[in-house]
């Protein structure tokens, strides 16, 4: 049975990547999470995977953890302190969960002979000194392509493009766009719009981006880079439109990029991968479900 481990396994992104590895019964799942975003809602019980309630700065330090990885043929590195808003607030510690964890997940990877898929941000294309986050997953690539260069090791850089879909955050800093969109339309109240909406961001489901992240690993990778998006992108107004609700804006937030649009072509080339999912068809398929 091969061995995989999905550090974060228990967030948005990682708990749909668990339910897709599952459907390999020849799989057996390994979860690594700290639960500071993770959520209880999303661990399974299920005899294939098995959580482990760490920080994946200590996994090398628990020999325990690290004789249950043993053999271990594939590691996902998704574990990190997400999102741009609150790198601001704790621009310390997202240097060492972001840089140094994803240096000592590199090292497990180098110790078990693992392949290790990374998952990166395209918030690297806004500029990586624009915010502690951004400056940190750069940082994490970086790291990943050094035990490529040094150690052999098959690393391969996944950047994210705006991802939403089911048990994505609707609250806090960690809130998505879309998913604040949703939580706001189901109060009965305006949409809130940072700045003048004219922003424009390529949204992906989060489907789309755990079948990326799976053809990823398939394969062996030089620090390899690949843009996981669709190659369309929509102004926040665009957005809020798609929910016809009223509308509030607010003042625009530091740190952030005016556009993302994914350039796709070498996913679809190296890996035969292709987005499926379209936000319109979501939303519409959202709102029929939840009526007010």
């Amino acid at each position: 049975m091969k061995k995989v481990l999905v550090t974060g396994g228990c967030g948005f992104v990682g708990s749909h990547l668990v339910d897709l590895l599952l459907e390999d019964k020849n799989t057996e799942i390994h979860v690594v999470d700290n639960m500071d975003t993770g959520r209880i809602e999303n661990i399974k019980n299920h005899s294939r995977i098995k959580y482990h309630f760490k920080d994946i700065r200590n996994i090398l330090e628990d020999n325990s953890l690290v004789s249950q990885l043993a053999d271990i043929k594939v590691i996902f590195h998704l574990g990190a302190l997400a999102r741009i808003q609150p790198s601001f607030e704790r621009p310390n510690e997202t240097v060492d969960v972001n840089a140094r964890g994803t240096a000592v997940v590199c090292e497990l990877a180098r110790k078990m002979g693992a392949k290790v898929v990374y998952a990166g941000s395209s918030s690297y294309y806004g500029g990586v000194y624009l915010n502690p986050y951004s400056f940190t997953k750069w940082q994490g690539e970086e790291i990943c392509k050094m035990y490529s260069e040094v150690y052999g090791l098959s690393t391969a850089i996944a950047r994210f493009f705006n991802v939403y879909g089911a048990r994505h955050p609707k609250e806090g800093p960690y809130g998505t766009v879309v998913g604040i969109f949703e939580r706001q339309y189901e109060a009965g109240e305006a949409l809130t719009i940072t700045g003048n909406g004219e922003q424009r961001r390529d949204f992906t489901h989060v489907a789309d981006i755990v079948s990326g992240l799976y053809a990823m690993s398939l394969g062996e990778h030089d620090g390899d880079i690949f843009n996981l998006g669709t190659g369309t992108n929509y102004s926040i107004n665009e957005l809020a439109e798609l929910f016809n609700s009223d509308i509030k804006y607010i003042p625009p937030r530091p740190g952030e990029a005016w556009v993302t649009l994914a350039d796709i072509s070498k996913a679809k080339e190296e890996l035969k991968w292709q987005p499926n999912k379209s936000l319109e068809d979501y939303v519409n398929e959202w709102l029929q479900k939840n009526e007010r």
